[in-house]
């Protein structure tokens, strides 16, 4: 069952799996776009594997079509920075659910990526996967020092915003910090390859492949 509704300070897209509770959380963090057709239907994949599943709408109701950059850039500015208040809200009303085992992951792609690093800076996130981080080093030096939770890393080698050298900068923060982690680039992938309503972006093989390392990471950490 499927429906919106609002947990802590945000609204969002709520997806429960069959049958009855309670189940570990996942939350689902957008892209710079907002909260669209495509959010919802990671949410809802991540339901169909026995998660309970939110989508938050961090941009309250506003929304950027796929490629209005400047849309989505001013959305960004607009809203990104009180977006951590949002999800820590979304944790603890998600901690106090009734159809929550107290178990919970995030994930999230491009802006996403990084608010779902930067929510385990405040919260005790069970699991972290973050897909193509835009902006992840601003917060390298916080997660030095506050990063306890294991972290799924999923890049693509082409993605222009994310240089390799980020990414293996990434790589090497999480052996210093010591926390369980995966870092992937994949090859001939640019950012945004998981997007599977672009076809400008989308990249099938990697997108499988990112897939299933997600689901394997969650079930090992969350169920």
């Amino acid at each position: 069952m499927n429906k919106l509704v609002q947990l802590g300070s945000i609204q969002g897209h709520l997806a429960k799996p069959n049958g009855s509770g309670p189940w570990p959380a996942v939350i689902v963090i957008q892209e710079w776009w907002g909260l669209d057709s495509q959010t919802k239907s990671i949410a809802d994949r991540f339901a169909q594997e026995g998660y309970l599943a939110f989508a938050p709408d961090l941009y309250h109701g506003e929304l950027a079509q796929t490629g209005d950059s400047d849309t989505a850039m001013k959305l960004v500015q607009k809203y990104g920075p009180n977006a951590h208040l949002d999800l820590q809200s979304l944790f603890d009303a998600l901690k106090g659910h009734p159809d929550c085992n107290g178990k919970i992951g995030s994930v999230g792609f491009c802006f996403g990526g990084r608010m779902s690093l930067t929510l385990s800076l405040s919260r005790p996130v069970d699991a972290v996967c973050t897909f193509y981080g835009g902006g992840m080093q601003t917060i390298f030096d916080q997660l030095r020092t506050s990063l306890q939770a294991p972290v799924l890393g999923l890049f693509g080698d082409a993605d222009v915003s994310i240089p390799r050298g980020t990414v293996e900068q990434f790589d090497k923060l999480l052996d210093e910090v010591g926390v369980e982690h995966e870092v992937i680039m994949y090859p001939n992938s640019g950012h945004a390859f998981f997007r599977d309503s672009d076809p400008n972006v989308y990249i099938p093989e990697a997108s499988r492949d990112a897939w299933e390392r997600v689901k394997k990471f969650f079930k090992k950490h969350l169920m």
